[in-house]
């Protein structure tokens, strides 16, 4: 009996997901990657021998993951060392305001009524258990359904509970609902950082986006060796169940015939023919047609008004001064309407910038390694304006010396050797992740129809399916596998009703044009 051919494009987390499930289905698959590894968003950098995550840097939905490896006959713990993280974040608004956030409820409420009062400690309670409400109401009706229009969600919640289906509050933006929770400006600004987790603002997204401090409060995790050691976990056993890996190979068409996805032409000239399609990787790279005029219209086009995030990163070694850092430490712009006007509104770099620092030789429990300079990974949010312009040298500067400001403001000062760091700017995650302007998380979350809009695992060619972050559910890892074991099952379903073509070439799939 012919097993079904598939080809999958991108080694990221969609990817791997989809790979591990459909070789556990019985087709045979073949991963072409552009990279020299697995991963995809989930970079690791070398600095001065050291290696830094320069990506995701923790797990959480650890759920999503123990379900992956289960169902692959394994489980998480034998590929996997994971370090709980008790302190969430460490945030700072100047040297004398600090306040920590922790897994625990009420001891956050405890931290938060010493810093703001009892009112917005009782706020803080609100808040978390409208979060989990949020978060349980569409957790299976919409997160994990493969259909994730509006009309689904409204059968699936709000025929049999309207006051849930309310409860989400798709209406309302997150700042406008944080303000019914928190009197303290410094709170909401807090609580509103969950929208940057979508490349979003406070000020344009739901307020549904508040169920991420919901997940966050259910665990988080950083991975022994680094958070790539997942990536080349999960392509592990996709090996071992005989999927194929290609590296440093780049697909530049996918081949649609007879208006059906029959396989990718790679720029090397070779054609892998397949019976099945999948695209894990942005699809503003396929509506720009990066993969072929026949294969754009699978989506519809991607406004650059409607593009995430970007960021300028810096992975680097260096001496802290004694900071009391923790794993995740957010030093907030003193201005957060402008931040955010300045992101969206005039498509720059804050003139005061957020930043977050990650300190990778931190536990997450307050102890710290002692071997002197520390492992940082420094974020400072960007517009994703990368395919338009690069940053001069004079703006680099300006960003950077913006960015150690904001630090410097709260107390912490950075002693970086020449050699110690390297950039990242949204020129270069657009060379990673062409057509996006380094958009980071597919487009925006903003307005009330921002979820429902995103394109699903079919895509508009048959054949042709989707996966990765610009997708649904979204962005985010534990978004990205649930993406990809969406689009799997979508597409073994579809190819036991599809019949198959006579093949003309040997089981593999390969030719040369």
């Amino acid at each position: 009996m012919q097993r079904n051919r598939v080809v999958i494009i991108g080694a990221g987390l969609g990817g791997l997901a989809a790979a591990l499930k459909l070789a556990c289905g019985g087709a045979e698959v073949t991963v072409i990657e552009r990279a020299a590894a697995p991963g995809g968003k989930l970079r690791e950098i070398e600095v001065a021998g050291r290696r830094l995550d320069a990506g995701p840097t923790v797990l959480t939905m650890r759920w999503i993951f123990d379900e992956l490896f289960e169902d692959a006959g394994t489980s998480l713990e034998q590929h996997l060392v994971l370090q709980p993280i008790e302190i969430l974040a460490r945030h700072f608004w100047n040297s004398d305001s600090r306040l920590d956030l922790f897994g625990d409820v009420a001891r956050t409420a405890d931290a938060i009524g010493a810093f703001a009062g009892p009112q917005d400690a009782r706020g803080y309670l609100a808040f978390s258990e409208h979060a989990r409400q949020m978060f349980e109401t569409l957790d299976q009706s919409f997160m994990r359904s493969a259909s994730h229009g509006l009309l689904n969600l409204i059968r699936e919640v709000g025929i049999r509970r309207p006051a849930a289906l309310l409860g989400i509050a798709p209406f309302a933006k997150l700042n406008e609902e944080l303000r019914r929770h928190f009197r303290d400006p410094k709170l909401r600004q807090l609580f509103g950082r969950y929208a940057t987790y979508c490349g979003s603002s406070p000020y344009q997204c739901p307020a549904t986006l508040m169920l991420i401090s919901h997940v966050e409060r259910m665990g988080v995790w950083s991975v022994k060796g680094g958070i790539r050691r997942i990536a080349e976990a999960l392509t592990g056993l996709a090996e071992a169940r005989g999927v194929s890996f290609r590296y440093n190979a780049h697909v530049d068409r996918i081949v649609v015939k007879g208006s059906r996805a029959r396989g990718v032409r790679c720029a090397d000239g070779e054609h892998v023919e397949a019976d099945a399609v999948l695209l894990n990787g942005d699809i503003a790279a396929l509506a720009d047609g990066r993969f072929g005029v026949d294969a754009a219209r699978a989506v519809g086009p991607v406004s650059r008004a409607d593009r995430s995030l970007s960021a300028v990163t810096w992975a680097m070694v260096a001496n802290t001064n004694n900071f009391p850092l923790q794993r995740h430490t957010v030093f907030f712009s003193g201005d957060d309407a402008a931040e955010f006007k300045d992101l969206f509104g005039q498509s720059r770099v804050p003139a005061e910038p957020t930043v977050y620092v990650c300190a990778q030789d931190r536990d997450g429990l307050g102890g710290v390694d002692d071997r002197g300079p520390e492992r940082l990974f420094c974020i400072v949010n960007a517009p994703a304006t990368g395919d338009l312009c690069s940053m001069s040298a004079k703006e680099f500067q300006r960003c950077e010396t913006a960015m150690l400001r904001s630090l410097s403001r709260c107390g912490l000062t950075l002693a970086t050797p020449p050699g110690m760091q390297q950039v990242t700017t949204p020129a270069e995650f657009e060379q990673l992740f062409p057509a996006t302007g380094g958009a980071l998380y597919g487009t925006a979350s903003h307005g009330w129809q921002a979820a429902f809009k995103r394109s699903g695992a079919r895509s508009r060619i048959p054949g042709l399916y989707l996966a990765g972050g610009s997708v649904h559910p979204g962005p985010g890892m534990p978004m990205a596998v649930l993406s990809g074991r969406i689009a799997a099952s979508r597409m073994l379903s579809d190819l036991v009703s599809t019949p198959q073509s006579t093949r003309m070439a040997t089981l593999g799939g390969t030719s040369t044009r």
